[in-house]
């Protein structure tokens, strides 16, 4: 059955309508960036965009994803090099266990394509959905503005 494009690619899955899209990404996709949290689409782990806009895919049925565009944290990267946020956290060492960070990063890289001089408040606004139990909230927002300079 025709799934979601997902990071670009047509996928076919054999899943029902109602089974989470996360599960999808994760079980039949292999696409295992994107984590489990808290079940209720509050946490921020899960974090995807469909269509561009950010979405918890733990809440989201498949059957309302067919034939439209999801992208992951595997999807942000082009041809091998990592997202701007992606480089810029990694290169700042902005995250410690890193189990929230796919879902900072897909919210954070959604941010700046909708406004790319967003400054610290507006980011930390931003972020205030993604729960982070290390505390690198600071950190993380520090390296969000850093990839505002990044190509």
């Amino acid at each position: 059955m025709t799934g979601p494009v997902v990071n670009g690619t047509p996928t076919r899955v054999i899943s029902d309508d109602d089974v989470p899209l996360l599960t999808v990404l994760r079980d039949e996709l292999g696409l295992v960036g994107t984590r489990f949290g808290c079940g209720e689409g509050l946490c921020g782990a899960c974090l995807v965009t469909l269509d561009g806009v950010v979405v918890p895919a733990c809440q989201l049925p498949l059957g309302q994803t067919r034939g439209r565009a999801v992208t992951t944290i595997e999807g942000l990267a082009r041809d091998g090099v990592p997202h701007p946020v992606q480089r810029a956290i990694l290169d700042r060492q902005a995250s410690q266990c890193g189990f929230c960070v796919s879902g900072i990063v897909i919210r954070a890289a959604a941010l700046l394509a909708a406004e790319p001089d967003a400054d610290a408040s507006r980011v930390a606004e931003e972020l205030d959905g993604n729960l982070c139990r290390c505390g690198s909230h600071r950190r993380i927002i520090d390296a969000v503005l850093a990839a505002r300079r990044l190509p």
